[in-house]
């Protein structure tokens, strides 16, 4: 009962919104059936004399005006391509299990089957109608009519692999139920009338044309958007009923697996959203995608499981069919979604090149981890020269010239630190940083009390320390050897930057019969979703002086670059993750107190006076 309630509100509207188009058609026809009139009045007797003749050739005129602008209209919303989602199609041949269980799944709904099946990298799930006249053919023969063909069911590719056969299918359930409503003409009309409108939005409102395609486009644009503001609120009613039918007609289906296939679904976006900014972006910013993410994503989850004691029964369901078995080559799929993820998230190019290459995560420590702490380290040194920093002014020191951390020390620890005032004592802070004693006895963190406690209260990684929230977030210094740093170290990752953007080869020009919209989504406005805010001063400095740390304990003291998956990259330390860097960095960026530090040295066998090897 409440499928066929929320089917027949998307019917209603759907039936408005084809009222508002055939008002518009009215309102263009208007002026040519005033003009018939006038010319049958004309003819048969009825309506002679000059004030007839004069009106009749006046709407004459203002017909054909009218007439001739609603054709240009139609024109460009017929043939403006509407934005389609980049995603990777997949075709039967390479997961007939999937399709079938889908097939499966709409017979169980008694809807029609999707008419293909495609990934998106991120964790979601939707129908997309590409059935818009410049996309292909709007229908397809049923019966003695014509129907409209079923909509593409767009899976997030981490679901295939995080989920189960059966987690998936339920969670499948109400997005296959959508193609119910949606083969129903009426909606199906309003549907492509809609996203024709938004198409010819963005065909009018496209940069680059001359002062009379200006003028044209921008009277089309006018008439568009007061056609989409008619529709808008019949339009997302729309939407909404039929998602409410949808949603009804899944009750029947696997209800129970439901409940925890969505506790799933939170996971696997915890998880996702963990991997592309601790583990792809470091990558991508060096011009390397990994080329395995959706494998990563079980990865990284699985030793989510293992650290929390509360998780117990959590891996046990790996034990079952992963939803990935469904496709003939998952690795192959993998990888074009990891190609896509880069593409949509950090904007690299569309084919892999010598500077845009994959990266295995058994080669990620070495090609990644090790290679960005050793540019970065020498990015900090080149500044340093910048700015006339000499070494060690001990002669007996060896490399005291060379790109050693306790040049870096050496120019950081010269920051006066503020003396109290006697009549205003300043109060002890309430979490001060360990002595070198109480830092030889850091006790390991515990385990969170729950998933996703774990994952939305990460500890900072090695190459990413995390902000002190007892400090002012507005307080980076100015001047002073840690503000000059920050300083050069903005200028060179932004020449950096700006060089290797010029390297990248301009995006194609848009193929015949492709319009500005579908142009701007495949390449202008990529990457669609950032990742990170631009990081402040402080946080440039820290990065780097840990790059440096990192470099030195891997030259002089036996560590090696490793790969946390929750954490993203690490430092090793006899087999075991480092994890009381950061404070210590902190305290020597932001307070020139080098000691904390030194004690960590010691304590680890990091030779500071050393050279490091740099890129």
């Amino acid at each position: 009962m409440g499928a066929e309630m929320g089917a027949q509100a998307a019917r209603s509207r759907a039936l408005a919104v084809l009222r508002i188009r055939g008002r518009a058609l009215a309102v263009a026809l208007l002026p040519a059936a005033v003009a018939v009139v006038l010319a049958a009045g004309a003819a048969t007797g009825h309506m002679v004399g000059g004030g007839w003749r004069a009106a009749l050739w006046i709407m004459t005129v203002v017909a054909l005006v009218v007439l001739a602008a609603a054709v240009g209209i139609a024109l460009v919303v017929a043939r403006a391509r509407p934005a389609v989602s980049p995603t990777v199609a997949i075709a039967e041949e390479r997961a007939p299990d999937l399709y079938r269980l889908v097939r499966d799944l709409a017979d169980r709904l008694e809807v029609p089957a999707p008419s293909a099946i495609a990934l998106t990298p991120d964790c979601d799930s939707w129908l997309e109608d590409r059935t818009h006249p410049a996309h292909g053919p709007p229908s397809s023969k049923g019966g003695d009519g014509r129907v409209p063909a079923a909509p593409v069911l767009v899976i997030g590719s981490p679901f295939l692999w995080w989920m189960r056969v059966g987690e998936l299918r339920a969670v499948l359930a109400p997005v296959v139920a959508g193609t119910g409503p949606s083969a129903h003409p009426d909606i199906a009309a309003a549907r492509r009338f809609v996203r024709g409108l938004d198409a010819a939005v963005a065909v009018a409102s496209a940069p680059g044309r001359g002062p009379l395609g200006r003028v044209v486009l921008g009277g089309v644009g006018w008439v568009v958007r007061l056609l989409l503001r008619g529709c808008r609120g019949h339009a997302g009613e729309m939407e909404r009923g039929v998602a409410a039918a949808a949603a009804e007609r899944a009750q029947a289906v696997d209800y129970g697996v439901r409940i925890v296939a969505q506790e799933q679904v939170g996971l696997a976006y915890a998880g996702w959203d963990r991997l592309l900014t601790r583990v792809a972006l470091p990558a991508w910013r060096m011009g390397r995608w990994p080329s395995r993410l959706d494998a990563g994503v079980v990865a990284a989850l699985t030793e989510l499981s293992r650290r929390d004691r509360l998780a117990e029964g959590f891996a046990s369901r790996l034990g079952e069919r992963p939803a990935c078995d469904l496709l003939e080559e998952p690795g192959t799929v993998d990888e074009a979604a990891s190609l896509l993820a880069a593409r949509l998230f950090h904007g690299g190019p569309a084919e892999q090149g010598a500077d845009w290459a994959p990266v295995g995560w058994d080669e990620y420590p070495e090609e990644v981890v090790d290679r960005k702490w050793r540019m970065d380290a020498a990015r900090l040194h080149r500044v340093l020269d910048a700015l006339g920093v000499r070494g060690s002014a001990d002669p007996a020191v060896p490399g005291r010239e060379g790109p050693t951390l306790a040049r870096v020390m050496d120019h950081l620890a010269t920051v006066t630190r503020p003396t109290p005032q006697p009549t205003a004592p300043t109060p002890e802070p309430a979490s001060a940083l360990p002595t070198a004693d109480e830092a030889a006895t850091t006790p390991e963190d515990t385990p969170q009390a729950a998933p996703e406690a774990d994952l939305t209260t990460p500890e900072a990684p090695e190459g990413a320390p995390e902000s002190n929230p007892e400090s002012d977030p507005g307080s980076d210094p100015e001047d002073g050897p840690a503000g000059l740093l920050a300083a050069g170290l903005s200028a060179e990752s932004a020449r950096e930057e700006s060089e290797a953007a010029a390297l990248r080869p301009a995006p194609p020009a848009p193929t015949a019969g492709q319009g500005p919209a579908d142009a701007l989504w495949d390449e202008g406005m990529l990457p669609l979703f950032p990742l990170q805010p631009p990081r402040t001063g402080r946080e440039l400095v820290a990065d780097h002086v840990t790059a440096m740390v990192c470099c030195a304990a891997v030259d002089t003291a036996g560590a090696a670059p490793g790969l946390d998956w929750l954490d993203g990259p690490s430092l090793l330390v006899d087999g075991e993750r480092t994890k009381d860097l950061a404070a210590r960095v902190l305290s020597l960026v932001e307070e020139g107190d080098p000691e904390p530090l030194r004690a960590w040295l010691v304590r680890l066998g990091i030779r500071p006076e050393k050279p490091v090897r740099l890129v």
